[in-house]
């Protein structure tokens, strides 16, 4: 069917919990750890932080969701755990393509120039090098670099955390992604480098992909994103509609 709905993501009953582990450890930890192990007891200087509970969604291609929630809720977690980057508990996490995080999956290196990085960026995204040398113009540009200089022929350590994330935003938004997630991305830059991505961010779900966005400026969720998901101390509150999910939101954190 035509208007059929395609799930490129499903979350199903997801637990996260880190294990923080505590001082005291000291020499010998490694026997000590092996005792415990044998003796199936537990070590009394791990903390167990439940992150994600009980989380399940279906997300659908052509879809831009929105993550909101009160600091360490979950939201930074959740998307890697759907990346492939944490381990779950329990529950399943089930994909349609390779998801791609923003900043990890364009792991640049502070010691190479922006020119190297875009090259490097692009490859760890997926895209071959006639397709980063066919879109390297378009990156830069994009990113806003070159504003004030030639900062692109310089190492990334010279540049502003601003900086950085914008061209690490470029090159994500340089290729089509089945499933892209951007952590709070687009707080960095200016209004005019904000209004880029989020034209972008709606052009990638035009192009059949599914985008989530965390972000604490609830404009730029209701700019880009058709839904939106609420988390709050690791529990799925809301999923909805975004004018829906924010308004449930803000009623929130006026009661706080």
């Amino acid at each position: 069917m035509a208007d059929e709905r395609i799930p490129t993501v499903i979350v199903d009953d997801l637990h996260i919990v880190y294990r923080v582990h505590g001082a005291g450890s000291g020499r010998g930890s490694a026997v000590n750890a092996l005792s415990r192990i044998l003796r199936r007891k537990a070590n009394p200087n791990v903390r167990e932080v439940h992150a994600v509970r009980g989380v399940s969604f279906t997300a659908y291609r052509g879809e831009s969701i929105g993550l909101i929630g009160s600091n360490g809720s979950g939201k930074s977690t959740l998307l890697k755990a759907v990346a492939g980057l944490l381990p779950a508990e329990s529950g399943k996490v089930y994909t349609q393509g390779q998801p791609s995080l923003l900043g990890v999956n364009a792991a640049l290196m502070n010691d190479l120039t922006g020119e190297r990085n875009v090259m490097l960026g692009g490859l760890a995204m997926g895209m071959t090098q006639d397709e980063v040398k066919e879109r390297y113009e378009e990156i830069v540009e994009f990113s806003g670099i070159n504003e004030k200089g030639d900062f692109i022929s310089l190492p990334m350590r010279t540049y502003s955390s601003g900086m950085a994330a914008r061209l690490r935003f470029s090159i994500a938004a340089a290729k089509t992604h089945d499933v892209l997630m951007i952590d709070e991305a687009l707080a960095t830059g200016d209004n005019r480098f904000r209004k880029r991505s989020e034209a972008r961010i709606r052009a990638l779900r035009e192009e059949a992909g599914t985008v989530f966005l965390v972000s604490h400026n609830n404009k730029t969720i209701r700019d880009t994103c058709n839904r939106a998901i609420w988390l709050e101390h690791g529990t799925l509150r809301m999923d909805g509609a975004t004018e829906d999910v924010l308004a449930a939101y803000d009623e929130f954190t006026k009661a706080k």
